[in-house]
């Protein structure tokens, strides 16, 4: 086995297509080793979701602040660190796999030390520790920021290393290919207890980041060339309310995006993991105001059937569903909606999946991500009679899709003609669905404001010489295609 055959799985809870299932995409986020040439070579390896990727870019960080030259590759790494997610079955089997590969590279000689951090391990540290004692150091997230000292101590680093000075060191590595667009983790962990999911048991309780801390952040990705941010959490709605709690005075989410869009130059501010019950018409109205908040909004509801949601304890029913779209979509006309919804729940009905096509169906969301639920141990949803067979769940999640990609493909087609903003990702050399068209020359990879990296489409854009990577240019659409969308730079002739 090469190192290189290491895999690094970003573990989306959205399929990058909506036929696709989620977490089967295997994506290598690759830096160049940044740090001194005498600093110990770290290779950091990230699976997960997008928060994932923040608290390893955070780690990156830190390990180039004390001196290590720092990569998302092993190819000659001395100490490979594992960032695990415990989301799904899957993502642990993966993260399970992704330690043994590192542990044979140590076996062979290749890597001194393999350490394994993050969600999985702060879930399942004991039975690890047990099951894998080739493992050098377990860190959970509640000991993460402890990585440093622990090598140290393990002689990683040496007596001579050049130190970055605390004002020099960086908040973030930025480890994505496409570096002009990042995530901003606004809060850690959870209030809600619905049934299908573990989160809260090894993130805990929500718990928000500062304001002043968050800006700060947001301002510094963009000196370092971030043009979009996209706003993260597990509820992002549920900003604040922590602290609120104890403070009536202290700021929530509105506040928040008011300070960002006043106190930072980021020009693309996108909100993902908004609950319908926690959107306020104060929101709204921000969102329909402030052009640097996109007009696009990530808002999960898991299912379209009333006696379901209740017994996946979620906060919200179709009433509230309908209430937050129509306040959204009257205020902001250029609104794309996306949502995520969970097919095969314990006790799913044909009638309840019925509902939730329906639901589907009258709200033309113009991005649905769907999977099939699985069941998670300690959640109470895993003890819940009436599993539904995996062969059941697939054929529904598959009718589901059947009924979203038409309305996807509609929404699409209304977009011909129109201009849009658009944040341009790369340029190469494939034609892709241009074939000829491009005349052998580089094609424009780019999103629209409705496009969120990763988990929408992208629109490929003729050949311009006027095209740079990372530049924010407006665009008309020329033609829609299943997923994705063709165009052409619009140039400003006055």
């Amino acid at each position: 086995m090469k190192t290189r055959d290491l895999p690094v799985f970003p573990l989306s809870p959205y399929p990058i297509r909506p036929d696709v299932a989620p977490n089967v995409e295997a994506v290598r986020l690759e830096i160049d080793p940044v740090g001194p040439e005498n600093g110990p070579r770290i290779g950091l390896v990230t699976l997960g979701c997008d928060k994932n990727t923040v608290d390893s870019e955070k780690l990156m960080a830190a390990l180039v602040g004390y001196g290590a030259r720092v990569s998302s590759d092993v190819e000659g790494a001395d100490v490979v660190v594992v960032n695990t997610c415990g989301f799904i079955e899957s993502a642990k089997e993966q993260s399970i796999e992704t330690i043994l590969r590192a542990c044979r590279l140590k076996e062979e000689g290749r890597v001194k030390a393999v350490v394994a951090v993050g969600c999985m391990v702060q879930r399942y540290k004991e039975e690890l520790e047990s099951e894998i004692s080739e493992v050098d150091l377990f860190l959970g997230l509640t000991e993460m920021k402890s990585l440093v000292p622990e090598l140290r101590k393990r002689d990683i680093f040496p007596e001579n290393i050049n130190v970055v000075p605390n004002m020099e060191q960086p908040l973030r590595i930025l480890s994505s290919e496409t570096p002009h667009t990042s995530f901003l983790k606004i809060s850690e962990g959870c209030d809600h207890t619905c049934a299908f999911c573990a989160i809260p048991s090894f993130r805990g309780l929500h718990r928000s980041a500062p304001l002043d801390e968050i800006v700060a952040e947001a301002q510094a990705l963009y000196r370092q060339g971030v043009k979009e941010l996209n706003i993260i959490s597990q509820d992002t709605t549920w900003y604040g309310r922590d602290l609120w709690r104890k403070d009536r005075s202290s700021p929530l989410l509105p506040e928040l995006l008011r300070a960002l869009v006043k106190n930072t130059d980021v020009p693309w501010y996108r909100l993902f993991y908004m609950y319908p019950s926690g959107i306020t018409h104060e929101l709204v109205d921000l969102m329909a105001t402030e052009d640097i908040v996109l007009p696009y909004l990530d808002m999960p509801l898991q299912h379209g059937s009333d006696r379901i949601l209740e017994a996946m304890r979620r906060p919200e029913r179709r009433s509230i569903i309908h209430e937050r779209v129509d306040w959204l979509r009257d205020a902001i006309p250029n609104l794309t909606l996306r949502t995520t919804v969970i097919v095969g729940f314990p006790g799913e009905t044909d009638e309840d999946f019925r509902e939730m096509l329906d639901l589907i169906e009258e709200m033309r969301f113009d991005r649905v991500g769907a999977f099939t639920y699985s069941v998670e141990d300690g959640t109470p949803a895993a003890e819940m009679p009436n599993q539904v067979p995996d062969s059941l769940k697939v054929e529904r999640l598959n009718e589901l899709m059947d009924v979203q990609n038409k309305i996807s493909a509609e929404c699409n087609a209304e977009l011909v003609g129109n201009h849009y903003e658009a944040l341009v990702d790369d340029i190469v050399q494939d034609p892709g669905p241009l074939g000829n068209a491009a005349l052998g020359k580089p094609v424009g990879v780019a999103r629209t404001v409705g496009q969120a990296i990763n988990v929408d489409g992208v629109t490929y854009l003729y050949p311009d010489v006027g095209l740079v990577t990372g530049e924010l240019v407006t665009i008309e659409i020329l033609e829609a295609l299943d997923y994705d969308l063709i165009g052409r730079l619009v140039h400003d002739d006055r």
